[in-house]
């Protein structure tokens, strides 16, 4: 079994000390989602469909019907480009914070090469 690109013991904890992860991966696909809740905001329901099934051009529980479904579908609407933006908004921070962490760990490794590392001459190995 492999989780997150990386294979797990049977203990549940991964067999390599590393965290796989791709940056540009991560915001890309929240970029994505950015894309798809912009095509639904474009892509969303007219509101002179539902003013075209209004009394006196169509019957009283008609329109009462179709005045529900069009109000129930503009908050689900809504509902999934708030989602879709909190989403890629997450998505960002997380990559964000996998840099922040990726940086301080290169920066702990950098210093202890420098304060403990020693220089060995190539014809000395």
């Amino acid at each position: 079994m492999r989780l997150n690109q990386l294979p797990v013991d049977r203990d549940g904890a991964t067999t390599e000390g590393t965290l796989d992860y791709n940056t540009d991966s991560i915001n890309g696909n929240a970029n994505l989602l950015i894309e798809i809740a912009g095509l639904l905001h474009e892509g969303r329901p007219d509101s002179d469909l539902g003013t075209m099934a209004r009394v006196p051009r169509s019957h009283t529980e008609v329109a009462a019907a179709v005045e529900g479904f069009g109000r129930f579908a503009n908050d689900q609407f809504l509902d999934t480009v708030a989602l879709l933006a909190a989403l890629a908004t997450r998505l960002k921070t997380t990559g964000t914070d996998f840099v922040a962490v990726d940086d301080a760990n290169t920066r702990r490794f950098l210093d202890n090469v420098l304060s403990h590392g020693q220089y060995v001459a190539p014809e000395a190995k």
